[in-house]
């Protein structure tokens, strides 16, 4: 008959290697679940069209805008568009993932805009910049959204919206201005240039004002001659004709 310790003893053992396959599933599940996940696409331009829903005419407009917005301010702004964003739970959570993954904006990330359509969903999501918030506030996004992405979703017209939500985002997207603190040294370095170019200019004009530095002859160029006047150096050829003059010419 088995004694109470053992069998206390068998029921910590039991216990213990339940304990174990738990966590050993446990563990498994977690090292499982980004292995579930698809592959999120990569960048295919400023109209990255996934889902294939956008007509080329639109997808050239939309392009235009988000060049001209990158011009004129630096923002870098992304179209996209997806089948579907499963397994993430929202159009938000996928938005937020490309938009990491994609590294848009120039700064840091903080001056990008990405607007994400999901097809199946029906669901359209932004991801903004740090730097943006004060310019797309939510304000902004709720009537871009409410005019321009939910009709485009319901209505099936994708291109028309979409450009429609570019250039709705553009308009305060570019009051925004990347700090560039090249442009003073840019300015400066003009300035010094200008101030060099004037210094070589009179310092030319009053080289050739002195044909004594440019005379072959080195003792003219230190100056032995030129200033004692004409009649100094008329005396010493004089002296030389005179010289001539008593040997006299046979």
């Amino acid at each position: 008959m088995m004694h109470r310790a053992e069998r206390h003893t068998i029921g910590i053992i039991f216990f213990s290697l339940i304990l174990v396959l738990w966590t050993a599933d446990t563990q498994a599940a977690l090292y499982e679940r980004p292995k579930e996940r698809i592959p999120l696409p990569s960048p295919i331009g400023y109209v990255s069209d996934h889902a294939q829903v956008v007509e080329q005419q639109w997808k050239d407009r939309i392009r235009s805008v988000c060049i001209d917005l990158e011009k004129k301010s630096g923002v870098e702004m992304v179209i996209v568009t997806v089948t579907s964003i499963k397994p993430y739970p929202s159009a938000k959570h996928y938005a937020d993932a490309l938009y990491e993954k994609w590294q848009i904006g120039s700064t840091q990330q903080e001056h990008g805009l990405m607007v994400l359509v999901a097809v199946q969903e029906r669901q359209a999501a932004m991801a903004l910049g740090r730097k943006m918030f004060p310019v797309i506030t939510p304000a902004v996004r709720s009537e871009v959204s409410r005019d321009y992405l939910q009709p485009a979703i319901e209505q099936g017209h994708f291109g028309e919206g979409l450009y429609r939500t570019a250039v709705a985002l553009a308009t305060p997207a570019q009051e925004v201005r990347l700090d560039t603190p090249s442009r003073p040294r840019i300015k400066g370095l003009g300035i010094w240039i200008t101030l060099g170019t004037t210094i070589a200019v009179v310092l030319f004009f009053w080289w050739i004002s002195r044909p004594d530095l440019r005379h072959p002859y080195r003792r003219i160029q230190k100056g032995e001659y030129w200033g004692t006047g004409q009649g100094g150096f008329g005396g010493n050829w004089g002296g030389f004709g005179g010289g001539t003059s008593g040997e006299g010419w046979r």
